[in-house]
């Protein structure tokens, strides 16, 4: 049995009796059904807090009596940080995402690509329902490689493409057993022998393993890429490279802002750091027929050629952009204008001038140009950075403030459908699309809906926008879109076609230049360079006895077993859920294998595979014992988001808050020891699970609140639907790190506090982060030399919130900040603007709402009032 944590939040009485048929009261599916028990009001404290629960009168209790996050954080970073985790036993749990630690692959997948949210699945679907533990993984199949990790290999075998069992089609991997003296193989999955192709045939040693088990990298791996061949191809083509569109709204409130201004400079810079086919963005290596090759000679990367090999000594990307041995970027460029109409541009090499041509009729888009639309940027640098320098005098004196946006993202599409290849659309957008034209929307923002049955359809998208993203998919085109709004601009439905086609929103409300510039220009940087594959297709398949039935993330499903995705980024992940269709057996364990088909950045079609085995256990203290927080977190956070579209609120969050007591009273009842009948008794693995839940009951997204923009809650839902565990982790628990008495001499960054106003001090200067958003919040009675280190003014009465208000100062103090802002920016997404907050100023709101364990500034329990209510869900439960 794993440890456990006791604690004491209530003097009450109550008993383990064994009820009926284990915990579980009616609920048929996760979201569907009638939930038995009693359910809490919500926004604001549940109903009967301590002090109702207990009997006689109650001390106030101690906060740091109950679990801490960063206790937990920081005592598996003392525990297993800095060390090497290696993939070569089943069932094993990884370090947690705030861990810093080095993987080595010897068989399963790196946690940086798969993460569970148990590492021992129930062998029956009794246990599984018993518990309501979600079987789940989740998968960054693109997640970047640290530069201290090996790099993965690309297996070439020829026309004869990747090995797969005949029967489900899993690839090649460390589960297929060898036998008969090496001339066949039965496949892990579902265990079909197969006969070995003569040129893959090798002799067996004595243990039965081939003898050339370590020179084959989909033998001894968990991750590996394979080259694909002209079957894994659209039309049975080669693919082209993708192209980038830049779709640039030039209506009244951009030009006015100077958005068009700064980005039109930026492009001529920034075209020049396109991907490149000389880089390496994921570290891969080539391996042809069980020999590792080097293809330093050339940079020629031709399906005949072999797959990109990046030795251990390459560092990623090496060369950079203008150096010696750098190819130019495959990526073409083309740039579409538009308000009311769409202006197009032939930019080709030769012309003199770039030429626009206009489409006026937005109701049946079609692309006015082919040749001259779509071009290499070195090749038509002198046109490109002559139209850029152009567009700002074009449209200064314009007086269009109305806006189309469905029939911008239907051209950027038939353009690149015209050119057959993938691609990607730059959309940058300042206001709801008002002008006559297909998916032309109106304000539907209505305060009046808000906690009421009616309240999810202001996330639920326009129709039209729907087909539109299903049409993207199809075409291979990702959309990410820039939005400048100064008012509602209906984000569930604008905010529809990225979702689904694997890109990105950035909101930037009411843009100055001079204040928020230079976070667009790091967005945008950071948007462009990212590694990226185009044309996606993701298949999850697993050993028999349990299957994936669910999906969540920025993608799109054609059917119930198809993962599409236009494109997919080293920040996206999908969320797979799991249910058993049989038994599972201890010995063999469950086996998983996601394969992702997709195009790269140089237009070469590859095949990355993902392998990760898991123990099985008919034991619950097993599975307890293995669940991993984060991962169950990300997980609740995304079917919950999901289910909001089709469920009133209050029925998400009463799920959510019973399937927490559910999970906590299975493991008190079959797991924990006998004990006292006033202690709540929580899996060492789920101690802080409680207060992650809570914080999500809180979400914009989730919280019932007419303060809150509906556009922010709706952006909010969108943006959690593609995140990864490490993201997710970081929003629904953010870091809060005192700064006023920190070492300036050392690199390391001070140990983060508990996320709560009891924390702060009136003399000191805290910096506040959740991935999205970073705060510096300054305490009424901080000393003025800080101060004047810090903010370059001599007093508390002196610091601006205004605009850009932290300078960069020539001393220690400043310059280990700056390096601390630095770090944190560097390990996240996006780019992070900082806003200064004021102890007791009216700024200080949006950052009181990050302080996850105090009561929700806009509704919600504090973490402490959470906790008795789930112990008091938990007894009812039990008796």
């Amino acid at each position: 049995m794993g440890p456990m944590v006791w604690y004491h939040p209530v003097k009450t009485l109550f008993q383990c009796v064994d009820g009926p048929h284990g915990l579980v009261s009616a609920c048929p599916g996760q979201y569907g059904g009638p939930m038995g028990g009693p359910q809490p009001g919500y926004p604001g404290a549940f109903p009967g807090g301590a002090a109702q629960m207990a009997g006689p009168p109650q001390k106030k209790l101690d906060p740091d009596s109950i679990p801490s996050t960063t206790q937990v954080i920081e005592d598996d970073q003392t525990k297993r940080g800095g060390q090497v985790y290696t993939t070569n036993l089943r069932g094993q749990v990884p370090p947690l995402v705030t861990t810093d630690f080095v993987v080595q692959d010897q068989g399963n997948a790196s946690p940086r690509f798969m993460r569970c949210t148990t590492y021992s699945f129930p062998c029956t679907s009794d246990l599984a329902k018993q518990c309501q533990v979600p079987l789940a993984t989740i998968i960054k199949p693109l997640a970047t490689i640290p530069k201290n990790e090996a790099p993965l290999y690309v297996v070439n075998h020829g026309e004869a493409g990747p090995l797969r069992c005949n029967r489900c089609k899993a690839y090649m991997c460390p589960y297929m057993q060898f036998i008969d003296g090496g001339r066949r193989y039965q496949c892990g999955f579902c265990n079909c022998v197969n006969e070995v192709p003569v040129f893959y045939f090798q002799h067996l040693d004595h243990m039965g393993r081939r003898v050339d088990v370590y020179e084959r990298p989909e033998l001894s791996l968990g991750s590996y890429e394979y080259a694909a061949t002209l079957d894994y191809c659209r039309n049975n083509k080669p693919p082209s490279p993708p192209a980038f569109i830049f779709m640039i709204d030039v209506s009244y409130a951009n030009i006015k802002s100077g958005l068009v201004k700064m980005l039109c400079e930026e492009l001529k810079t920034l075209l020049d750091r396109l991907p490149r086919r000389g880089k390496n963005p994921w570290k891969l290596r080539r391996v042809r027929d069980g020999h590792e090759q080097c293809c330093c000679q050339s940079n020629e990367l031709s399906e005949s050629a072999g797959p990109l090999l990046s030795l251990p000594h390459c560092e990623r990307g090496t060369t950079g952009p203008g150096e010696e041995g750098a190819e130019s970027s495959g990526v073409r460029v083309g740039f579409v204008t538009y308000n009311k109409i769409l202006h197009f541009y032939n930019v080709k090499g030769g012309l003199a001038q770039p030429q626009m041509m206009v489409v006026s009729d937005v109701a049946e888009m079609f692309v006015p140009l082919l040749d001259g639309f779509l071009v290499n940027f070195q090749e038509s640098r002198s046109v490109i950075n002559n139209l850029l320098d152009q567009i700002p005098d074009m449209f200064a004196d314009t007086n269009e403030s109305e806006t189309v946006f469905a029939p911008v993202i239907q051209a950027g599409m038939e353009a690149l459908k015209a050119a057959e290849c993938s691609g990607k659309l730059f959309l940058f957008h300042s206001s709801l699309p008002t002008a006559e034209a297909p998916g032309k929307l109106r304000n539907r923002d209505d305060k009046k809906l808000i906690n009421t049955d009616k309240e999810k359809t202001l996330f639920q998208p326009q129709r039209l926008y729907e087909q539109l993203s299903k049409e993207c998919v199809a075409s291979g085109c990702c959309v990410d879109l820039f939005l400048f709004p100064s008012q509602y601009v209906d984000m569930a439905t604008m905010g529809e076609v990225p979702l689904r086609t694997g890109g990105s929103v950035y909101k930037y409300c009411n843009f100055q230049v001079e204040v928020d510039g230079d976070h667009f220009l790091c967005d945008l940087r950071k948007d462009v360079e990212k590694p990226i594959g185009f044309d996606a297709i993701m298949r999850v398949r697993t050993s028999t006895g349990f299957r994936a039935t669910d999906f969540f993330g920025a993608v799109y499903m054609n059917n119930t077993t198809d993962v599409e995705m236009a494109a997919i980024d080293c920040h996206k992940a999908v969320t797979v859920e799991f249910k058993h269709d049989d038994t599972l057996s201890e010995e063999t364990g469950a086996l998983i294998q996601c394969a992702l088909l997709y195009t790269t950045i140089s237009g070469q079609r590859r095949l990355r595979i993902h392998n990760l085995a898991l123990n099985c256990s008919s034991q619950l203290a097993d599975l307890y014992k293995s669940c991993e927080t984060d991962a169950l977190v990300n997980f609740f956070a995304k079917s919950a988001y999901r289910a909001m579209v089709n469920q009133p609120l209050k029925t998400v969050r009463e799920i959510l808050v019973n399937q927490t007591a559910h999970m906590l009273a299975c493991y008190r009842k079959n797991c924990a020891s006998p004990s006292a009948v006033s202690q709540l008794i929580l899996p060492d693995a789920m101690k802080v699970f409680p207060v992650y839940m809570n914080s999500l009951l809180k979400s914009a997204a989730l919280v019932g609140s007419v303060e809150l923009s509906t556009d922010e809650r709706a952006l909010h839902r969108q943006t959690v639907t593609g995140m990864g565990v490490e993201e997710s982790q970081a929003l629904f628990y953010p870091r809060l790190i005192p700064l006023h008495n920190m070492e300036v001499d050392g690199e390391a960054i001070p140990t983060p506090l508990r996320c709560s106003e009891e924390r702060l001090s009136e003399g000191g200067l805290f910096l506040l982060e959740n991935g999205r958003q970073l705060f510096l919040w300054l305490g009424q009675a901080c000393p003025p030399d800080l101060i004047q280190n810090i903010f370059n003014v001599p007093s508390f009465a002196h610091v601006s919130c205004e605009g850009n208000s932290l300078p960069k100062l020539d001393n220690p103090h400043s310059k280990k900040l700056w390096s601390i802002v630095s770090h944190i920016t560097g390990q996240r997404p996006h780019s992070m603007k900082l806003l200064v907050v004021k102890q007791k100023d009216r700024s200080e709101l949006p950052f009181r709402q990050h302080l996850v364990e105090d009561k929700g500034v806009h509704g919600g329990a504090s973490y402490m009032d959470f906790l008795c209510y789930v112990h008091r869900e938990i007894r009812q439960l039990l008796t």
